[in-house]
């Protein structure tokens, strides 16, 4: 069985279709344990139960500390499945953070687990705590699922970044995460002979709503790792069965700089998700290198119906065309527009903006902010993106990180991939720093690899790229830093001129 077999709607629905069709088939496996589908919908039955009991209730928020573990990902099916609004974290945010998005929410109730005592302890006076693996013990087996919420009720708030502050929560519908999860199979090919393992976080949507609710849908098995160990992955992969993962942010490159084994590609992996696109002849040494397929695709927590590539085709460097349903047919459309608001065509670059029935509904208890990134129903992506002729559309970078330097526009991401490129360089991230003719100058931070020379590296820029888009300022850094789900967090960059900076115009 391939792609998804019809329309549910709704989270639980999709458990329960599951369960009915192969229920003694094993859906979920860790290191230390396996679950049937039958047995995971008994599980998230009971749990239901037992959060009733608790006093949660349909349209609730509940704060799930949510690592990925087969106790939390159970526990946010029960709450989909009352209806309630789970609000995933992260598990390794401080105190501070934790404080700040449960007084933004004001939960019904905060879930986490005794490992977690420093960082749940602080915030107890704020609300009532309880243990995920005490509900799990107390809850057994219960019979048919709740089935209370609608396709248009919320499942989750996503949190898009920590604060101390107010964060900007992602409302999103059980109707996306149903639909994200039938598209999945169909765009990726997957069959209920597939293991999709991931090691994302619970608290992002990729997990959720691919790798989990895809499994559900095809009726494949889900491996669920607590973390992303490059040295660990593919030996994972063996003991698991796995045939496909999901990568975000630098997880292939990390892959690739492990030390090359013999057996690198004697993995049951097939596929591999991921976006943007990487350049066209280090994904076929990736592939190459695992003995796998990549396939490129762009969404994001806003909307999980975004671009893919289309099934049987490999246009290299691009994040593919609209996603579409496999039962519901066209639901999805996309465009690139202009600053001043024209419709884009062919060759030409602008922000990509969607238009589907998975949209979220803004921002929790943001009017304004949600209004901003909507345009007469469409969803302003702030990405950037060229169209091609063939219907496929290339990223260009972010909105809000285009550069202007000497009087042009340039993109971060196309001097990264090119600085990338240079053997001594392990990883980089190009920014903008103030320059005193009020445009910007351009920043190079490099991770070495090995021994850099600036000058080496420079004259490597410019023999790839135009003069204004060569980096002027060069710093050496330990690592880059990033955000819990492993993409670089420009923002906490060293600020400025730092100490040990090297400017070429000096």
């Amino acid at each position: 069985m391939t792609g998804s077999p019809a329309y549910s709607g709704t989270i639980p629905r999709l458990l329960a279709a599951a369960a009915a069709r192969d229920p003694d088939a094993t859906w979920l496996r860790t290191d230390e344990t396996t679950m049937t589908f039958a047995a995971a919908a008994g599980s998230v039955a009971g749990l239901a139960d037992v959060l009733r009991s608790a006093g949660i209730r349909r349209g609730d928020l509940v704060v799930l500390t949510a690592r990925t573990t087969p106790p939390y990902l159970l526990c946010w099916l029960a709450l989909a499945a009352l209806g309630a609004v789970s609000v995933p974290v992260n598990p390794r945010s401080a105190p501070a953070e934790l404080a700040g998005i449960v007084r933004q929410v004001t939960p019904q109730v905060l879930i986490s687990d005794a490992e977690l005592a420093g960082l749940v302890d602080p915030v107890r006076e704020l609300a009532g705590v309880l243990d995920v693996g005490e509900l799990l013990g107390s809850a057994g087996s219960a019979g048919e699922l709740p089935d209370v919420a609608g396709p248009d009720d919320l499942a989750v708030l996503i949190p898009t970044s920590g604060t101390t502050g107010r964060s900007k929560l992602v409302m999103q519908t059980q109707r996306a995460y149903a639909m994200a999860g039938e598209g999945f199979p169909f765009w990726m090919e997957l069959s209920s002979a597939d293991r999709l393992m991931t090691s994302l976080p619970l608290f992002h949507i990729n997990a959720p709503a691919y790798s989990v609710m895809g499994s559900l849908a095809c009726g494949a098995g889900l491996v669920l790792l607590p973390r992303f160990s490059a040295s660990g992955f593919l030996d994972a992969a063996r003991r698991h069965g796995a045939t496909e993962f999901n990568a975000i942010g630098a997880m292939l490159e990390i892959l690739m700089r492990q030390p090359p084994r013999p057996d690198d590609a004697d993995t049951p992996l097939r596929l591999c998700y991921t976006g943007p696109a990487p350049e066209r002849e280090r994904q076929l040494e990736i592939e190459r290198r695992f003995g796998l397929r990549i396939v490129v695709g762009y969404a994001m927590s806003e909307s999980p119906y975004g671009l893919i590539w289309p099934r049987g085709t490999r246009p290299y460097g691009t994040l593919g065309a609209v996603r579409q349903h496999p039962v519901l047919g066209t639901v999805n459309e996309a465009r690139v527009v202009s600053q001043d608001g024209r419709v884009l065509g062919t060759g030409e670059t602008g922000e990509i903006e969607l238009r589907n029935p998975v949209l979220t509904p803004g921002y929790w208890g943001m009017p304004d902010e949600t209004a901003a990134v909507f345009d007469e129903g469409w969803l302003r992506t702030g990405d950037l993106a060229t169209v091609n002729s063939d219907g496929t559309y290339t990223f260009a970078g972010r909105q809000k990180e285009v550069l202007r330097h000497r009087g042009e526009n340039l993109s971060p991401v196309e001097v990264e991939e090119v600085l990338a490129a240079h053997p001594t360089v392990l990883e980089c991230a190009v920014v903008g720093v103030p320059s005193e003719l009020s445009e910007d100058e351009v920043k190079a931070f490099i991770v070495p690899a090995s021994a850099v020379s600036f000058d080496e590296l420079r004259a490597f820029a410019a023999e790839r790229l135009a003069a204004f888009k060569v980096p002027r300022f060069w710093q050496l850094i330990d690592e880059l830093p990033r955000t819990p789900t492993a993409r670089v967090a420009k923002h906490r960059l060293p600020a400025g001129h730092q100490p040990g900076e090297y400017d070429a115009e000096a």
